[in-house]
């Protein structure tokens, strides 16, 4: 590469501080690009169905994505990507707008208060008051639940697992299904690749299994490659702040709020740990910057009808690719902007191809469990809690909350009260009125 260029990036980047390399930081975003990619699709589609035009909605979300992910990678220098919240869409979409008939208008307002709330807790250090109210046995098994989290959704991308109705619980699906058999064949592929160290296992396994999904019938070659975007006027300040501010409507702010912060500050912890980015109190050095990119994100992408931006636990897979800095994700926010004229080759590649690549992140992040105390109840109970409710709700912020709570009564419970303080008081009872209002909100 060009000197200039490289001593470029190394000055933005301080790639050597993390011994990586600008080849190694492009193939990382490239990763995370391909396996995030499914927002591509799901997220118009969901949009679409509470009224809002899909192709502005592609258009919008990938013009957020790229200017928030590469916020993310020059301010905060962490590899880490930036999309809409599966759950905050379903949220918007389902509940707010199909179900309770709330205006779009007024859904994309509370959708902005919630980040200005978010902006105000960061500002005003009431972040950092949180953050360090959360126990160390929380935060380490915070890492674990995002890896059993991203494991989860890989296995049900792959097939693997199916909602068995009549158990009330997941079961194996059709194991003869072609795409469980292409996901076994990748996952083979990233296991033989990552074992004998070649770099980029991860994107090049994803390739490989969308290769071999062709004649399986399962990656569909698109018509065209080449589509021009739609304007993003229909979804452009959408927008009725007067109608949001009505009490009746508090449930989803912080349905929307609460969900946002933790999840943020979940994945920041989890993939950073991954990363090797904790500091021996298992806390994100820079953490603050993360959250203030995180808040102004949620809050801008309001003004395009775009539910809650946040950090991505994909960019795990980037982070396992190699990734170290803020390289890749500015990688992946490009490899999006680039994927608005040729969406359609974007689209091809099948869940199948990137759903082993999230297993196999997932499992590697549940390394950090060895650190907890286990002679403690009130730690590994509330940290096996964290994990459950994580990955069974498929919701971060749950896991997080349901264990910081369990962690406050066990203290009281065990008589050792003189090791809480106001500030663990005070959070319990606002996650125990989350809990209120997303049960309101269902």
């Amino acid at each position: 590469m060009n000197s200039f260029l490289q001593d470029r990036f190394e000055r933005q980047f301080r790639m050597r501080e993390y011994n990586s390399s600008v080849s190694t930081e492009i193939i990382a975003g490239l990763t995370t690009f391909a396996t995030m990619g499914y927002v591509l699709a799901v997220v118009p589609h969901m949009m679409g169905e509470a009224g809002v035009p899909q192709g502005a909605m592609l258009t919008g979300m990938v013009l957020m994505i790229f200017v928030t992910s590469m916020a993310m990678g020059l301010y905060t220098n962490r590899p880490f990507a930036l999309a809409p919240g599966m759950g905050s869409v379903a949220i918007f979409s389902i509940t707010m707008v199909q179900l309770q008939n709330v205006p779009i208008g007024v859904a994309s307002a509370i959708v902005f208060l919630s980040g200005v709330l978010f902006i105000l807790v960061t500002v005003l250090g009431i972040r950092k008051l949180i953050v360090m109210t959360i126990p160390r046995g929380i935060k380490i098994s915070i890492s674990a639940g995002v890896g059993i989290f991203l494991a989860v959704i890989g296995m049900r991308n792959a097939k693997l697992l199916a909602v068995n109705a009549k158990k009330v619980a997941l079961s194996f699906g059709d194991l003869t299904q072609p795409v469980v058999i292409l996901a076994a064949i990748t996952f083979v592929i990233l296991l033989v690749l990552t074992a004998r160290k070649v770099r980029g296992a991860a994107l090049i396994s994803i390739l490989a299994g969308t290769v071999i999904g062709i004649p399986m019938g399962i990656t569909k070659i698109p018509e065209s490659i080449f589509r021009m975007p739609d304007s993003i006027a229909p979804i452009f300040f959408n927008f009725d702040l007067m109608g949001a501010l009505d009490l009746q409507y508090l449930p989803f702010l912080f349905a929307f709020f609460l969900p946002d912060f933790f999840s943020s500050f979940g994945t920041a912890i989890g993939i950073g740990g991954k990363a090797g980015f904790l500091d021996k109190n298992g806390d994100l050095p820079g953490l603050d910057k993360v959250f203030h990119v995180d808040s102004i994100a949620a809050t801008v992408g309001s003004f395009f009808t775009i539910p809650v931006l946040i950090t991505y636990l994909e960019s795990g897979a980037g982070v396992e690719a190699g990734g170290r800095t803020g390289l890749t994700a500015c990688t992946t926010a490009v490899a999006f902007l680039l994927i608005l004229a040729v969406t359609p080759l974007a689209l091809m590649i099948p869940a199948a191809a990137t759903a082993p690549v999230l297993i196999y992140v997932g499992v590697s992040m549940m390394a950090g469990m060895r650190n907890l105390d286990y002679t403690d109840i009130a730690e590994y109970i509330p940290a096996f809690l964290c994990i459950a409710f994580t990955a069974y709700t498929f919701n971060i912020a749950n896991g997080i909350s349901v264990a910081f709570i369990a962690f406050v009564l066990m203290k009281v419970a065990a008589g050792r009260m003189n090791e809480l303080h106001k500030g663990h008081y005070m959070l319990a009872l606002l996650l125990a009125y989350y809990f209120y209002a997303i049960a309101g909100v269902k």
